[in-house]
């Protein structure tokens, strides 16, 4: 069994907070929020009348997509991925080949929900007799495989083109898969990455559960609060993240910019048992997820220098606290620094962990922790497990080697990725 080391060179990323990885590093420095009011879910009688949405510019999309494949088009989540995923591609100094296809490279690109605006705007169509001004791309815009499908044909990639979907776990769940295909030599490079659409046809859900915040509909940069303890609830948001894996070999011989490695990881299910259930996650299997990560990485628990979280700003972050500590045996001043990049984005779902994980290499790379924003009064259960000089509230520059992110998403699913600096 080959057991290739698998590097990080390229990133992309549509993020409510940034679009472009320059324009997100800068946003993650300065702790800005990607959060805004939208008249349309007040329209709508939304509760939670605010979101964290990219924002795309005409410039934008025709960087990446032609006019004649921007007619009828009409799935934003396709468009945050190509772009994510492209810009990664190009980020790793990849050339593109138009008459041949790369049989060493592949994509997984996760989604969630996706082409919902697509399917509305057909379901019109179809209800009133215009079946054939559906378009000839309605397929591919709807179809949950559809950003891979694009960013397969866009790139040329001739090995595996797939997508996952694991609720909030995707994106992380799509770099570790990506991960263990190269590490077993099945590919030489690999795109990796999720993506979410957004907007009232996705939220709506969430919003009946009553598990958004409503109380900030007039201050929106200020609502999502992981780790406070006047959290009420996780601010929907969308975009996408992308990331070029390859392995150590192909990097160096490439001399490509190597923005971290990635030593391991771990992925598991609660199977919905003892406090698990499908939209809470079971501590047993959590715990194991994260202990695993660190066994398959080759360190100590010790090591771990940052944890880039899930913490959503719900009643769950102080269980995710415990969580951490118990897998970790760490606690006090002993607890690693830990963040969350919800403050800023609000929480993207399925294109949660491929935009935190690029977050989480930029960190590592340039050597600094963005602030948890909006943290005023920790909550007194996390009060209890680690020290608050852990949890930075500022940027703040550190010397560090290894950082681990996790993912945990509705049907009790977990990932768990360990980045390590190179």
């Amino acid at each position: 069994m080959q057991n290739h080391r698998v590097v990080v060179t390229g990133l992309g990323v549509c993020s409510p907070n940034g679009v472009g990885v320059p324009a997100f590093k800068k946003a993650l420095e300065q702790g800005k929020s990607g959060i805004r009011f939208y008249s349309e879910l007040k329209k709508l009688k939304f509760s939670c009348q605010i979101g964290g949405m990219p924002l795309i510019s005409e410039a934008v999309k025709s960087k990446y997509f032609t006019p004649l494949q921007l007619r009828n088009f009409n799935a934003a989540g396709i468009l945050y991925g190509v772009a994510a995923g492209v810009e990664a591609w190009q980020d790793a100094g990849l050339a593109i080949d138009e008459e041949r296809c790369d049989f060493d490279s592949g994509t997984i690109f996760g989604v969630g929900t996706l082409g919902v605006d697509k399917y509305r705007e057909s379901i019109y169509k179809v209800d009133e007799g215009n079946t054939r001004r559906l378009g000839s791309t309605s397929v591919q815009q709807t179809m949950s495989s559809g950003v891979s499908a694009y960013l397969g044909g866009m790139l040329g990639l001739g090995n595996l083109v797939t997508t996952n979907s694991s609720a909030c776990t995707t994106g992380t769940e799509a770099i570790f898969m990506a991960y263990e295909r190269i590490k077993a030599g099945k590919a030489t490079r690999m795109l990796a990455g999720s993506t979410s659409d957004g907007g009232p046809y996705v939220w709506c859900g969430f919003d009946a559960l009553r598990i958004l915040p409503s109380k900030y509909n007039d201050k929106p940069a200020e609502a999502s609060r992981p780790m406070d303890a006047n959290a009420s609830g996780f601010v929907p948001g969308c975009g996408a993240g992308a990331l070029v894996l390859e392995t150590l070999e192909s990097a160096q011989k490439r001399g490509a910019t190597i923005y971290a490695e990635i030593l391991g990881g771990h992925s598991n299910s609660g199977g919905q048992r003892q406090e698990g259930s499908m939209t809470a996650p079971n501590p047993i299997a959590v715990k194991r997820c994260i202990a695993e990560a660190v066994t398959d990485s080759g360190i100590t628990a010790s090591q771990i220098d940052v944890i880039n979280g899930h913490l959503t700003a719900t009643a769950k972050d102080d269980l995710e606290i415990q969580n951490w500590s118990e897998a970790l045996g760490r606690s006090g001043v002993d607890f690693p620094y830990i963040n969350s990049l919800k403050g800023m984005t609000g929480h993207c779902l399925a294109a949660s962990g491929s935009i935190e994980c690029v977050a989480s290499v930029l960190e590592l790379k340039h050597q600094f922790l963005f602030p948890n924003i909006n943290l005023q009064n920790l909550h007194p259960e996390i009060k209890k497990v680690i020290d608050i000089s852990r949890i930075p509230i500022q940027k703040t520059d550190l010397k560090f080697n290894i950082l681990a992110k996790a993912s945990f998403g509705f049907g009790d699913v977990n990932c768990c990725l360990i980045f390590s600096k190179i």
